[in-house]
C-alpha cells in the first residue's frame, strides 16, 4: 500500500524585492486569507513564514543576477487557494480590490469544471496566484476515496 499524502505542507517562494512582496503577501495571506505570520532567518537569509492550519507559505529573498520569474518555463506555473465556496471567493476578490491587488473578477470556469469558481491575480515577481471554491469534485475526491468494499 503506498503512502497516504495528506496535503501540501508548504511551499517556498523566492522574491526579488523582499520588502515589497512582503507588503504584498502580508496583504494577500494575512489581510485577505487569514495566516499568521512569522520572521526565521534560514542560512543566514531572511525568510518569512506565513501559515494558517493546513500549510505553510513561505518566502525568501533571490540571488542576485539570476533570471526574473516564468511561468511559462520549467517550473511553478501557478499556486491555487482552496476556500469554502464560491461566496469566499468573492469576498476574497472585494478585499483583494478593496487592498488595491488587481483580480480578475470571480467567475465559472467550466473548461476546468463544471463549478469551478476562481479569482486570478499576480504577485510582484510574476507568480500567478489563484483563488477557487472548494468544488463538488475535489470534495467527492475526498471523502470517497477507497472504494466502497
Amino acid at each position: 500500500m503506498p503512502v497516504d499524502v495528506l496535503g501540501i505542507d508548504h511551499i517556498y517562494v523566492t522574491v526579488r524585492d523582499l520588502a515589497a512582496a512582503e507588503a504584498f503577501y502580508d496583504c494577500v495571506l494575512v489581510g485577505v486569507l487569514g495566516h499568521r505570520k512569522a520572521s526565521a532567518p534560514i542560512g543566514g537569509d531572511p525568510h518569512l513564514h506565513y501559515y494558517n492550519r493546513h500549510f505553510g507559505f513561505s518566502i525568501r529573498p533571490a540571488r542576485a543576477g539570476t533570471a526574473d520569474h516564468d511561468p511559462y518555463a520549467p517550473g511553478l506555473h501557478h499556486f491555487c487557494f482552496r476556500v469554502a465556496d464560491e461566496h469566499a471567493v468573492d469576498q476574497a476578490a472585494r478585499e483583494l480590490g478593496a487592498a488595491g491587488v488587481a483580480a480578475t473578477a470571480p467567475r465559472y470556469y467550466p473548461e476546468y469544471d463544471g463549478d469551478y469558481y476562481a479569482t486570478f491575480f499576480t504577485g510582484p515577481d510574476g507568480i500567478r496566484l489563484e483563488i477557487t471554491g472548494f468544488r463538488a469534485s475535489r470534495r467527492q475526491r475526498m471523502n470517497h476515496w477507497d472504494p466502497p468494499s
